[in-house]
């Protein structure tokens, strides 16, 4: 059955009236003649691509003549779609990062006698053109056009026309320039045409790749703000889709993978359904190995996956790179294929001259000299079936960076290879290979899963034998960093994940052929090999939460099933650390810049720890499940979980840590702000534990499970009672317990006055729910306690801080008061 795609667009309809006589009368002759002037008259091919044109031959034919550029499209490429991808090629200052993608559309070239046409099409939307609802869908959506070409010209055997495309580029085409967020962001009004102008045209044979300058007006610009305007260098990739789609594989939440979504309206259902499919490679089964294939035996797919090493990547890396994207063929073979993902070095100039990191047929690792410390697979798929064409990894050199001052701070306590802050070239290597296995699982289309990590016991993770075989996670695509949990003496355990249970899992699940079976008919048995593994932790996928973490099995950086053990586990090793932090970084004739980067490390690593601990208090389990399966999708965490996360907080943060407060350190790293450095973090995790979509579940969770519940009140007495210690026995209350308990009444004073702001939270209306209740009756306590507590303290500035505590709470429960 023939499927005809459909964009999701409002038909725009031209309505007609009469003109009035008196208008018409007067249109000028003078008028007429340069309507009739502006025509573009289409000649001869010889007349206007001339000798002097420089041409690219490719999937079309690229001309250059002096500033004018032409493309000469094969009419056998009308009507066909292809993709074209808009990035960001070079930016201003502070305005994100090259190779950034801004946007993605699919384009369709259609000829008319005089006209070229470059429509827009959408595949949001669609149904079988057999079927009788195709026609009310057709006439319902309408195919945008982008820009307008006067034919110029029409090829020599006249199979091909010739259009001038300067316009399309040199002008403000909003899809293939900046994107609206930037534009309201720096306030973008115009853009400048003569500071604007195309850099490079280039046809390869699949696709073709411009780039052009564009320089817009800002009132905001971020940087260079005396010149009022922004230049960027954009790079629009047009890319020929197959003629035939790949089968689509559709997606499933219990198993992580990217993917794209269809409303489809001819599916017999009593609503209008959105169905989602895969973004991955065509991997396909020779016809010859078919039979080899039905009995078991691992192929070489038809097409393979291959990965090119930018030439500019320093040679001493170039092998760690290639042998983190061949770790992924051990996945593959769980989907029946051999060699199915290659790392391969580009040819040289002399071995050929045309080939290009750009040509769509390559994927390339491209190495970028900036300062970013990250690295990034993107990749570009057929939106019509998730067929993934292309993908570039970005590797910016400062992702070394990024790597030592992970594998310092999480393992010096016990691995004399990371202390230092130059680590040796195998070890950097090994770190560069780990971060290319985990870039190439997206381009794969494996999301991050975050909800690997708390598979393993926390315990397990300081065995050897356990470590060796499982290594830290079953996904190396969950942010499962390095080894924090072993301590010294536990030997040589490994101390970074591999490719592991969860991924060979999720590329059998994504990749393995079920020849004979429609897209729809081998959803049965997708749903077999999940439902296999049902309840196995090894195999549970867990999504990587924005706006901040409600369920707490699901998080970034951390490793293991309890969060407090683990944290007590990686606390002790940085207390090991910090003492050791000058002999670590020391190096004759060099100042204490490494110093303190790497005491920032430690206290970023502990940050880390409070808010895998935090997210346990009013947290929600999520782990996905199908009406075949039983339990629950959510489920709050236990009351005794949370009541230990809550004295774990008080005794390792809000009970100054004082291990973090060594002298010698900052008088070699700072002149002040030891002090405001506590404060901050002290700050950070008490405006986390009193968010209001946490409070919101705390409430929800009582109102469900009643004495089983960790409640508000208990919750808020609890943390009251640890901040507020000194109100019992009289103690003196130093300078960090002071602003400890300020930034209690101040949090306070957020609720009382505030309302849930951000995206992906827990959705509440904070005036009509007991939180304001709660936090009224919360001040009016601690006034009181304090007022019964003043008089059991000699010490003169505790009096004082206390005193002022009580001027606080009166402002925030009386406003009004004169």
């Amino acid at each position: 059955m023939k499927l005809r795609i459909i964009a999701p667009f409002l038909l725009l309809l031209a309505f007609s009236c009469a003109t009035p006589q008196k208008a018409l009368k007067g249109k000028s002759d003078t008028a007429e003649k340069k309507s009739d002037k502006d025509k573009v008259e289409i000649k001869p091919y010889d007349k206007v691509i001339t000798k002097e044109a420089k041409t690219d031959d490719g999937l079309f034919k690229v001309h250059i003549i002096k500033e004018d550029f032409f493309y000469e499209i094969p009419d056998s490429l009308f009507g066909r779609e292809m993709l074209m991808v808009t990035r960001i090629a070079k930016t201003a200052t502070n305005i994100g990062f090259g190779g950034g993608k801004t946007n993605t559309q699919v384009l369709r070239w259609e000829k008319k006698p005089t006209k070229v046409l470059l429509r827009v099409v959408s595949h949001q939307i669609f149904a079988a053109d057999s079927l009788p609802i195709h026609e009310a869908v057709m006439n319902s959506n309408f195919e945008p056009v982008l820009f307008s070409f006067d034919i110029r010209a029409f090829g020599k055997d006249s199979i091909s026309t010739v259009v001038q495309v300067n316009k399309l580029f040199e002008t403000d085409v909003k899809p293939l320039g900046m994107p609206n967020d930037y534009r309201e962001k720096y306030k973008i009004t115009t853009m400048e045409k003569d500071r604007s102008y195309i850099e490079s045209l280039k046809s390869y044979p699949l696709n073709i790749e411009s780039r052009h300058v564009k320089t817009y007006v800002a009132k905001e610009p971020p940087s260079n703000s005396d010149l009022g305007s922004i230049s960027v260098e954009m790079n629009n990739s047009m890319v020929l889709l197959p003629k035939i789609p790949m089968k689509r594989r559709y997606f499933d939440e219990r198993v992580g993978w990217f993917a794209r979504g269809q409303t489809d309206y001819g599916l017999d259902n009593q609503e209008s359904k959105t169905i989602k499919y895969l973004d991955r490679w065509r991997l396909e089964v020779r016809d010859e190995d078919k039979a080899a294939f039905e009995r078991g035996e691992l192929v070489v797919p038809k097409k393979q996956i291959v990965y090119y090493i930018d030439r500019a990547t320093p040679v001493k890396w170039r092998n760690y790179i290639k042998q983190g994207i061949e770790d992924w063929q051990v996945a593959f073979e769980a989907a029946g294929f051999k060699e199915a993902i290659i790392a391969k070095d580009p040819p040289t100039k002399e071995e050929d001259p045309d080939w290009s990191p750009e040509d769509v047929r390559y994927s390339v690792v491209r190495y970028l000299a900036s300062p970013i410390a990250n690295a990034n697979g993107p990749h570009v798929s057929d939106p019509r079936s998730g067929e993934i064409l292309e993908s570039d990894i970005n590797w910016y050199h400062n992702v070394m960076t990024l790597l030592r001052n992970w594998y310092f701070v999480q393992t010096a306590a016990i691995n004399p290879e990371a202390r230092g802050v130059a680590f040796k070239d195998e070890i950097m290597g090994r770190l560069i290979r780990f971060v290319s296995s985990h870039e190439v699982g997206h381009t794969l289309g494996l999301p991050h899963n975050m909800g690997s990590s708390v598979a393993y016991p926390v315990d397990s993770l300081r065995s050897v034998d356990f470590t060796k075989k499982y290594s830290t996670a079953p996904s190396i695509m969950d942010y499962a960093r390095f080894n924090y949990i072993a301590q010294p003496g536990d030997g040589d355990v490994a101390l970074m994940p591999n490719i592991g249970i969860y991924d060979k899992y999720a590329i059998a699940w994504g990749y393995k052929p079920l020849p004979n079976l429609s897209a729809e008919a081998e959803k049965k048995t997708l749903d077999s090999w999940i439902l296999e593994h049902g309840g196995d932790p090894m195999y549970r996928f867990g999504r990587q939460q924005s706006g901040g973490v409600i369920d707490p099995s699901s998080q970034t950086e951390d490793l293991g099933d309890d969060a407090v053990k683990a944290s007590m586990y990686g606390i002790s090793n940085l207390k090991l650390t910090i003492p050791k932090l000058i002999e670590y970084t020391r190096e004759d004739g060099k100042d204490y810049e490494d110093l303190s980067k790497m005491y920032d490390q430690v206290v970023g690593q502990f940050n880390r720890y409070m808010g895998h601990v935090t997210a346990n208090i009013g947290g929600v389990y999520e782990i996905y499940k199908t009406y075949d399966q039983e339990g629950a999708v959510y489920k709050h965490v236990p009351k005794a979980k949370q009541e230990e996360s809550m004295e774990f907080l008080q005794q390792q943060l809000f009970k100054t840590p004082e291990w973090l407060i060594d002298e010698n350190i900052f008088n070699k790293i700072q002149f002040d702000g030891n002090v405001e450095n506590i404060r901050k973090m002290q700050a950070r995790t008490l405006d986390n534990i009193l968010d209001f979509g946490r409070m919101a579940r705390i409430i929800e969770n009582e109102s469900i499970n009643g004495k089983d519940s960790y409640s508000l009140l208990e919750m808020m007495e609890d943390l009251r009672h640890g901040i507020f210690s000194e109100l019992k026995t009289g103690e003196t209350i130093d300078t960090y317990r002071r602003n400890l308990q300020r930034a209690y009444v101040e949090r306070l004073a957020y609720l009382m006055t505030k309302e849930q702001e951000g995206r992906n939270r827990t959705k509440v209306d904070v005036n009509q729910s007991d939180i304001r209740s709660v936090a009224r009756a919360e001040l009016k306590t601690l006034d009181n306690n304090i007022s019964n507590a003043t008089g059991r303290t000699s010490d003169k500035m505790s009096k004082i801080h206390l005193m002022d505590l009580r001027e606080r709470i009166n402002v925030i429960l009386n406003p009004y008061a004169k």
